[in-house]
């Protein structure tokens, strides 16, 4: 059994997006009893992060983390063509993760208890992010 589905997710700008109950409702809906959900984001200046979904003041200290590792307008990048927030989203997407893989038993997720999946916006201007979500089992 496989199901594949597109997710259109609205972002605010930068900053994290919880995108688990919608991933749910795709495996709820492919009805696998065991198997993997793959999660994929179809773009170069955003990511997904598998996080602590308890406290929402782990992702502001993420987005502090990542503000200081890899600041806007640095001057060692040349590759700015739409703006000084453009090759830092580039290499906070590169170093985070564009494809998710996370295992489905009793036709749900089997994420740990605090765990949440998250569309990591890395731009300062919204977006419309395409995530595919794909269900083998």
């Amino acid at each position: 059994m496989v199901l594949s589905d597109d997710l259109s997710i609205a972002t605010r700008g930068r900053g994290t997006r919880d995108i688990t109950g919608a991933v749910a409702e795709i495996v709820a809906r492919a009805g696998v009893d065991a198997g993997v959900c793959t999660v994929f984001v179809h773009h170069t200046s955003a990511s997904l992060i598998i996080g602590e979904n308890a406290d929402p003041d782990v992702q502001r200290d993420l987005d502090a983390f990542f503000a200081r590792l890899v600041p806007d307008g640095d001057r060692l990048f040349v590759h700015t063509a739409e703006g000084p927030d453009d090759m830092p989203s580039h290499v906070r997407s590169v170093l985070t993760a564009t494809s998710l893989s996370i295992p489905v038993r009793r036709s749900r997720l089997d994420l740990g208890t605090w765990q949440g999946i998250f569309l990591w916006e890395h731009r300062h201007a919204p977006h419309r992010r395409r995530v595919s979500v794909t269900v083998v089992g």
